[in-house]
């Protein structure tokens, strides 16, 4: 065989197991789904998801709030000798709050979400899988995706918005500490032009995204523990996968959402053009 013909042949295996993979990814979200709707007495247990919301949303807070307060920091910071540069400085609060709560804030919490608690997810579940309790509960006539999964993609779906929500209100006043007390901005500057910028849809956008990264992470963070390879390389391995297929998802479900949400803000939300400058 020639060295093309094993290249060719090498990519066809790659694309044929990708498919095949997420062919049993699919498989596995519908057996979620189902037993998520027609169990809802045995996975919504307050002893089974109570330690999940607080391991999912409760621990991830600080470093959420951190993270969102920076990030409104460094965008005043970066942006605001462009705007001074126009005379524009006092509509800056607009700008930079519309970037933390349509896209960063979201974007950035779920990625938070994805490294803090979607390895921990992979690794905890592909653990039980390497010493083999998933086949003893199973042998127990116990469904682990109902007992193990869906209380955990559960939290994701309920905590990631509400995390959000903490990032967001951190950037906001991360913005305002640096353009308003370090920048001299005037107050009532930053929360004017924010208030031309924002409306009640912005905070929806992203609230919305985050309900779909905390299902994607909380999906594919327990899949790849539930399919690991053997041994403690499989384990790493799944929860390293487990961050970046996480990671890769909220990327594309973002620019997804972004280009639809965005259409139907323009179809039947923006009924008259707020015009900040006039």
């Amino acid at each position: 065989m020639t060295a093309a013909a094993r290249g060719i042949s090498h990519v066809g295996h790659r694309v044929f197991h990708g498919i095949a993979g997420f062919g049993r990814f699919i498989i596995f979200s519908l057996i979620a789904f189902r037993w998520f709707l027609t169990q809802p007495g045995r996975w919504g247990r307050w002893r089974l998801i109570r330690t999940q919301f607080y391991a999912v949303g409760v621990a991830s807070i600080p470093v959420v709030a951190i993270t969102g307060g920076f990030i409104g920091m460094i965008l005043a910071l970066e942006t605001f000798n462009q705007f001074q540069a126009f005379g524009l400085e006092g509509r800056l609060g607009g700008i930079i709050n519309v970037s933390v709560v349509k896209q960063i804030g979201p974007v950035l919490a779920a990625v938070m979400v994805a490294g803090r608690v979607g390895g921990a997810l992979a690794a905890e579940l592909g653990t039980m899988r390497v010493t083999e309790q998933l086949d003893a509960m199973r042998a127990m006539a116990s469904d682990p995706i109902l007992l193990l999964v869906v209380p955990r993609v559960v939290a994701c779906v309920v905590m990631t918005p509400i995390l959000t929500i903490y990032s967001d209100l951190l950037g906001v006043w991360g913005g305002y500490l640096i353009t308003v007390g370090f920048n001299g901005v005037p107050p009532i500057d930053y929360w004017s032009f924010t208030e031309y910028f924002l409306g009640w849809w912005e905070p929806v956008t992203g609230l919305i995204k985050s309900v779909f990264f905390g299902l994607s992470i909380g999906l594919i963070s327990c899949y790849k523990g539930f399919t690991c390879r053997p041994g403690a390389a499989g384990v790493g391995r799944a929860t390293t996968n487990a961050f970046v297929i996480s990671f890769l998802a909220i990327i594309v479900i973002n620019f997804v959402l972004a280009a639809f949400l965005n259409a139907i803000d323009m179809q039947f939300i923006t009924q008259s053009v707020r015009n900040p400058l006039g």
